[in-house]
Formats: C-alpha cells, sequence, structure tokens
C-alpha cells in the first residue's frame, strides 16, 4: 500500500493499494465504463451491457499473486484500477523472462483529466521492477485514440500490430 499527497489536489490523500473484497461494486462500476467505451468503438465486438467477470472471478483475480489488481482510493472513494497479469515465458526460441500485461487500466469518467492514469501506471512500473519483469504489455483497441495517446505519452511504443478483416 502507497499513500501519498496528490500534488493536483493539495491536501488530498489517495492511497494506491492491492484490490479487496470490498472494492466490488466500484471496480464493476469502472468495468462498465470501460465496456461502454468499447461499445461505441467496437460495437461489433461488445455489447452494450454485461459483465466481463462474475464476482467470484473478480474475487479470484484480486486474491491471485499472478493477477495483481490495484486501486486508486481517494477517501474511500474507488477512482480508478489497473488489472495486471504477470506472464511468464521460456521456451522454445523464446528467452525466459517475465513480462507485467496491463490487461485493464480505468479511471472514473469523472476523475479523469486528474493525473490518476498516469499515477497508476507508475505504480505499476515500480511494481513490474520489483518483481524483476523485463517489460510492460498492453493492448489498446484502434477505436479508442484518447487511450492510445495516452500510453504513448507514457512512453509505450508499439509491440508489434494486431490485424483483422471482418467477414462480411
Amino acid at each position: 500500500m502507497l499513500i501519498l499527497g496528490d500534488n493536483e489536489m493539495k491536501d488530498t490523500l489517495y492511497t494506491i493499494r492491492k484490490a479487496e473484497p470490498r472494492d466490488l461494486e466500484a471496480v464493476n462500476g469502472l468495468l462498465q465504463q470501460v465496456l461502454s467505451v468499447h461499445n461505441r468503438a467496437r460495437p461489433d465486438l461488445f455489447n452494450e451491457i454485461g459483465k466481463k467477470y462474475t464476482d467470484e472471478e473478480l474475487l479470484s483475480i484480486f486474491s491471485s499473486p499472478e493477477t495483481p489488481v490495484f486501486v486508486y482510493d481517494r477517501e474511500g472513494a474507488v477512482l480508478g484500477y489497473v488489472f495486471c497479469v504477470l506472464r511468464h515465458q521460456g521456451s522454445g526460441s523464446l528467452r525466459p523472462l517475465t513480462s507485467l500485461y496491463i490487461d485493464d487500466l480505468c479511471v472514473h469518467e469523472k476523475a479523469r483529466g486528474q493525473h490518476i492514469g498516469r499515477v497508476l501506471f507508475e505504480y505499476v512500473k515500480a511494481f513490474a521492477k520489483e518483481q524483476g519483469c523485463h517489460n510492460i504489455t498492453l493492448h489498446v483497441w484502434e477505436g479508442n485514440p484518447g487511450a492510445r495517446a495516452f500510453y504513448e505519452s507514457l512512453g509505450l511504443k508499439p509491440q508489434y500490430i494486431s490485424m483483422e478483416m471482418l467477414c462480411e
């Protein structure tokens, strides 16, 4: 757990901590916001409403050391999260190494522009270094230029490009 003062919000404290069962409602709400963004960009792939995970799946994810979820908590309100996955490789032609994959990073729509995403990413970057990770990876949907610009501003660069052709 990390407790810091927020430079953008003088005298306001925030905590970055591992997600806990008490965070289910807030995390589910943020997951719905992510679904809405994805649905607007790719309605052919994403439903307008639905749940990515059941509550039981979320609790399992929260408790696994291989899938840490960190939340940004300001005075008891969860304003953002980052879902991580530690990925291990090292067979065949691949060198043995561990990557930290960011499965999802979300800041509450009413709290965007307050550098919460940057704070979460910097926390994850330090965590990845502590874990001995080789790199941090993530995927960005092509229909989400704001997210791509955000990640590029943090110094991320394309590792590979996934391409598609719709069969209509």
